[in-house]
């Protein structure tokens, strides 16, 4: 059979990946254009799916998650186990999809590959993590006892920016966990998730339990709206996650919908200056800002401690390196992932200048490849000192590599323009002060919290997310609240008399 990813290279246009085959797509005739962030260049188109295309998706996981839900969860958990392996032995070729499609350097690719294994390799623990509880003589003879079972078909809507690592937050586990699943991957960067397809397969998937459908929002809403879909993750930008949400949940569904970010780090007067500024320059500028969890607001306390942070990060980014992600030697930072978000991403540079904030750095003057010999979608790194609370650039996600600078007079004013930020997903406090960073984990309203780490993922034994406008719904990404999504609890309660005895029908409360 001819893998997805020959498909593409044979036709230029990627399709779908729906009951154990790579299916031809566009059968309403709409496809995306897909380009090599790094050159401009058009590489190859991917299909759109229609409503039908969608619900035929939909149909194949309906018949195949029956089965494949009566499966012993160990012998879901080999499968898991196979595909870990697969993985590990695909790891390149994952990264260098990622790389060519989405733009990042390739060891940051490889990274990510990494991150999303550690789900897989969560997942194969699945025997332990959907064990129930027993309860003997609750009540005299009357025992009980829990399990959780699958929601039956799971969908999964990811973003750009982790074409391997978000989908594998949610497949794994779901599947694991004994449901089918249809995968929307975002449509500027699929080949990765059709890949990740196929592995599936070889690793003894049955046909139809995992199904990938390309597509916009057309596909989406049929996600949100068909009644045989019971449970839906997104991860992506604020607006189109409450949409996620609010339509989702208004058909019945459970929905886990994780949404954008305005990550702030603050910096103490006592933190170490050239630690600090190398983990900003990674934190805000790495796979260039396109991360939800980015560092995009540095809050140092004290002026002193501004001019050193501001003067060490803008002598930095003077040798930040800008390139195709799979040149050699690697470049520190590659394009954005379209042209169209490059120029939005450079719109912000003017927007903050009208706003009173100092511009610092402007990545729109560097010199890299894009600058003027080049039709890749690169601008370099931009720093903004003076940023005021309010001001669009510290309000909005910019989702680029642009660093705001929010000066605190002390630790109480840095809390507080954190706190009063409506995006909480991840935050950082760099300090040797254990008394500063203890107080600071405890009131700071974040999801994810770093002590002189500024990207605090956890990892996938723990569960990834934010709060207020960073995740709706009440259960986070991978880790035990995966598990939590993917199953549904019943419990039982059971009662096996000795023999047959009188006493006729109760009419009253049964208490034990």
């Amino acid at each position: 059979m001819a893998t997805a990813s020959q498909d593409a290279t044979a036709t230029g246009e990627i399709g779908h990946f729906i009951n154990g085959e790579a299916a031809a797509g566009a059968t309403g005739g709409r496809t995306h254009p897909i380009y090599n962030p790094a050159t401009g260049a058009r590489t190859h188109s991917v299909a759109l799916a229609s409503v039908d295309e969608v619900e035929h998706a939909i149909a194949h996981a309906t018949a195949a998650q029956i089965a494949w839900g009566a499966t012993p969860p160990l012998r879901r958990a080999r499968v898991m186990f196979r595909f870990k392996e697969l993985i590990e032995r695909h790891h390149d070729r994952l990264a260098e999809c990622i790389t060519r499609e989405h733009g990042k350097t390739f060891s940051d690719a490889r990274g990510e590959v990494v991150r999303g294994l550690e789900v897989v390799e969560f997942a194969c623990g699945i025997p332990h993590l959907i064990k129930g509880e027993h309860s003997p003589n609750v009540g005299t003879d009357v025992d009980s006892h829990s399990m959780q079972q699958p929601v039956g078909v799971c969908a999964g809507i990811t973003p750009f920016n982790f074409p391997v690592m978000v989908p594998l937050w949610m497949a794994p586990v779901a599947l694991a966990c004994g449901n089918s699943f249809i995968l929307k991957p975002s449509e500027k960067d699929p080949s990765a998730s059709m890949l990740l397809a196929e592995l599936l397969k070889e690793a003894g998937l049955p046909d139809g339990v995992l199904n990938v459908v390309n597509g916009d929002k057309e596909a989406v809403d049929v996600l949100l709206t068909d009644p045989r879909v019971g449970a839906i993750s997104f991860v992506g930008s604020t607006p189109i996650a409450q949409y996620i949400y609010s339509t989702g949940s208004a058909h019945g569904k459970r929905v886990q919908a994780l949404g954008g970010a305005k990550n702030h780090a603050v910096v103490m007067p006592d933190a170490d200056m050239e630690q600090t500024v190398d983990a900003l320059m990674g934190a805000a500028y790495g796979s260039a800002g396109e991360r939800c969890m980015a560092i995009s607001v540095a809050v140092p306390v004290g002026e002193e401690t501004a001019d050193r942070l501001v003067a060490g990060l803008e002598a930095r980014l003077k040798t930040l390196t800008i390139g195709d992600g799979l040149s050699k030697p690697e470049p520190e930072m590659g394009p954005l992932v379209t042209r169209e978000h490059r120029d939005k991403v450079a719109s912000y540079l003017d927007i903050g200048t009208a706003e009173g904030a100092e511009l610092v750095v402007d990545g729109r003057r560097g010199d890299f490849p894009g600058d003027d010999t080049s039709d890749g979608f690169f601008i370099g790194g931009s720093l903004f000192d003076r940023v005021r609370p309010g001001m669009r650039v510290h309000s909005e996600e910019i989702f680029g590599p642009v660093l705001s600078v929010v000066r605190a007079a002390d630790f109480e004013a840095a809390l507080g323009v954190v706190n009063g930020h409506e995006y909480a997903n991840g935050t950082a406090i760099f300090t040797r002060d254990g008394d500063a960073a203890r107080t600071y984990s405890e009131r700071v309203e974040v999801g994810m919290v770093g002590v002189n780490v500024p990207i605090p993922v956890p990892m996938a034994f723990h569960s990834f997310g934010g709060w207020k406008q960073s995740r709706f719904g009440i259960l986070h990404a991978h880790g035990p609240d995966a598990v939590r999504f993917y199953t549904q609890m019943k419990t039982v309660t059971s009662r096996w008399p000795k023999g047959v005895r009188d006493g006729g029908s109760q009419f009253v409360m049964p208490t034990m």
